[in-house]
């Protein structure tokens, strides 16, 4: 079984686990579950459809607008994703995610440490179209 075989299993595996629990799991992180989930499948268009017009991120790299981080996404090759430590602020139609990761993946050719988990925050806000990605930060340090 190749590499990308064995970590999508794993991904399987614990989607399943969280799928389990989905009772129990906020909107908060049903929406970031779905939007790994889009970018473990290289599910493009998936990842597209959760982002919104006036997105913004920023990341170890610097910042990015909708587009940078569409390209971003699409160039990520994550090999395994272990999601943790969730804490969700509901106001209105926003939700406020932020969670550790722990995920093996590379930006701009740069691989990003991958032993400890890092913190990230997202941002959602509920449109007449769904639940819309309005902005993230990506809090893993780069190694120089």
């Amino acid at each position: 079984m190749n590499k990308v075989r064995i970590a999508l299993l794993a991904f399987a595996v614990f989607l399943g686990v969280c799928q389990a629990r989905a009772g129990e799991m906020s909107e908060g992180e049903k929406l970031e579950m779905k939007m790994w989930k889009a970018v473990m499948d290289g599910d493009n268009a998936a990842i597209e459809s959760m982002v919104a017009p006036g997105f913004q991120s920023v990341h170890e790299d610097g910042a990015r607008d909708r587009a940078g981080e569409l390209k971003l996404l699409e160039g990520l090759d994550p090999a395994e994703v272990k999601l943790s430590n969730f804490k969700v602020t509901e106001q209105g139609g926003v939700i406020i995610v932020k969670y550790d990761v722990s995920v093996s993946e590379a930006i701009g050719g740069k691989k990003l440490p991958d032993t400890a988990p890092s913190p990230r925050l997202s941002v959602w806000l509920e449109t007449p179209s769904g639940w819309r990605w309005v902005a993230h930060a990506n809090l893993n340090p780069m190694k120089n």
